[in-house]
């Protein structure tokens, strides 16, 4: 049996993306790295357009855990949460909302089973 859960799917990639990224640039944080912005942060767009496109339904929840494991991530790879940790997970919600515009835009292009095609 083939799990495809969104969440999961979300999840898994945000963990892999921000910790990925700590391990090849060696930052502790890596959006302090070039490689974060550059390959990490697009690849999650795309990612956001994709699970929009597949899970069409309120697509922005997989877009917010899809970022919000990143913050996840963050804690666990700095072994502590912080004083700052609101702070930290309205900056990734922010940083989430070209995905959630991503998502919702492919969500649309997903064809419904109700509608006949030309």
């Amino acid at each position: 049996m083939t799990v495809r859960s969104p969440v999961v799917i979300a999840a898994v990639a945000g963990l892999a993306l921000w910790l990925g990224t700590s391990f090849l640039t060696g930052k502790r944080e890596p959006w302090d790295a070039s490689a974060y912005w550059t390959v990490a942060y697009p690849a999650a767009l795309l990612l956001s357009a994709y699970l929009g496109h597949a899970y069409p339904e309120r697509p922005w929840r997989w877009v917010l855990v899809l970022f919000e494991s990143q913050f996840v991530a963050m804690c666990l790879r700095n072994g502590e949460l912080g004083s700052l940790w609101p702070l930290g997970m309205a900056m990734f919600a922010v940083i989430a909302l070209p995905g959630v515009l991503a998502a919702y835009v492919a969500s649309r292009f997903k064809r419904r089973p109700d509608r006949k095609a030309p």
